[in-house]
């Protein structure tokens, strides 16, 4: 047995600690929020117009920042005190839906509205999201994160995708304005989670260091290590294609003249789906990553991330649709929390914050781009196609598992964890 087996195997029961559940309660408020105001403002926006691409548009206002401001969000979150940067940026999230819900009393929504608000909040989505990644070796023991990062998969994606949508549905239904107080309401209730979580999580520096030039050491450590450089460029085309997928799900799915024909909440319901697979994976990645081993269930996650965004090519019915979503989302959690994990144990804590950026400007970066060219070819050539060809794009990143051997990541592991 390795050293690093052994460690593992000495805190395989150890309790996460009180710390731990205090992030996690935060972050569940947290995503829950986000799942509510991210059904929303798409709900909204089809009632101002029905343009693929102006649709499209608002997924690229809210993930464009993780292509302009992902490096300087990273740097931050090494320079500065992880938690007080997520307790800024969910303060920042409770405030913008309050603004639109002043937009709206006025009668000045519009579509461009919703564009400046979304890009806000992406901009703020980018600090806390890259702080909660960075603190979480702070808060539990180095081997303890594939449970760690599973239990935040369960809460988050429960809170986002489980709970969330149908909720923000159902409170649209009620009035738009309801569909945006519930997620300000839920932000600053995690703002006070976090304020329970003591204690300091800055990094000591030893010298004074430009941003410009932090942000180049981040940016060569993960062009160095061959693995997370393959993981980001393949995290970078899933999300691509599912960004192009979901940016017009909504076009696919509600109202009467879509080809599935569903209600706002019968929409909620169907993402829902997928939620519930994801919040089924995070309680079994760690046993299915043991099992079948990384490169194996990476390769399977490939899988199920091509059938997630290609089926709507393939069939309009709601109970397939529904089955695919599931099994999609528990296979895309079991990659989510291998690669997290992974990139964790490799990078150094001083370095986390703006490996975790660099990492996530080329796998989120392509959120943006991904939503555009989704627009754009469901405009051209209708929503079939470009399902099907997000779908076999995915599929196509098969070729690259070769690099992905468990032989190559458990070296990656040693030398640097």
């Amino acid at each position: 047995m390795t050293n690093s087996a052994q460690q593992a195997k000495t805190t395989d029961g150890v309790p996460l600690g009180a710390s731990f559940w205090k992030l996690w309660t935060s972050s569940g408020l947290s995503n829950l929020a986000d799942g509510v105001f991210k059904i929303a403002l798409p709900l909204m926006a089809i009632q101002l117009t029905q343009s693929p691409t102006l649709i499209a548009g608002l997924s690229v206002a809210a993930t464009l920042p993780w292509l302009l401001f992902a490096l300087t969000a990273g740097a931050l979150a090494d320079r500065l005190d992880r938690r007080k940067l997520m307790l800024w940026a969910n303060f920042s999230r409770a405030v913008l839906p309050a603004l639109l819900i002043a937009v709206i009393l006025l009668d000045l929504g519009s579509i461009w509205a919703l564009y400046v608000i979304a890009l806000m909040v992406g901009v703020a989505e980018t600090l806390y999201d890259t702080s909660a990644q960075s603190i979480l070796p702070q808060v539990v023991h180095k081997h303890q994160l594939s449970r760690a990062n599973g239990r935040l998969y369960a809460v988050e994606l429960t809170a986002n995708q489980f709970i969330g949508p149908p909720l923000g549905g159902l409170l649209v239904g009620i009035g738009v304005v309801a569909g945006f107080a519930v997620p300000a309401a839920l932000w600053l209730a995690a703002v006070g989670g976090l304020l329970l979580l003591l204690g300091s999580f800055r990094i000591e520096r030893d010298e004074k260091t430009t941003l410009r030039s932090d942000i180049g050491e981040g940016l060569k450590f993960l062009w160095n290590q061959k693995i997370l450089r393959t993981l980001a460029v393949m995290t970078g085309v899933v999300n691509f294609t599912s960004s192009a997928a979901f940016a017009v799900l909504v076009l696919f799915a509600v109202g009467p003249g879509s080809e599935m024909g569903l209600s706002e909440v019968g929409f909620s319901v169907l993402l829902t789906t997928s939620a519930v697979g994801a919040f089924a994976g995070s309680f079994i990645a760690e046993s299915v990553e043991a099992k079948l081993g990384r490169s194996k269930s990476l390769a399977l996650a490939v899988l199920g991330c091509a059938l997630f965004v290609g089926a709507p090519a393939l069939t309009s019915n709601a109970y397939v649709l529904g089955l695919v979503l599931f099994v999609g989302g528990m296979l895309i959690v079991l990659w989510n929390v291998i690669t997290v994990s992974l990139r964790q144990r490799i990078a150094p804590n001083r370095l986390l914050g703006r490996v975790n950026s660099a990492y996530r400007l080329l796998a989120w970066g392509t959120m943006p781009l991904g939503a555009a060219a989704g627009g754009v070819l469901a405009q051209w050539f209708g929503l079939h196609i470009m399902f099907g060809v997000m779908g076999l794009l995915t599929l196509a990143l098969l070729v690259m598992m070769p690099l992905l051997k468990d032989k190559a990541i458990t070296a990656a592991e040693t030398d640097h964890g």
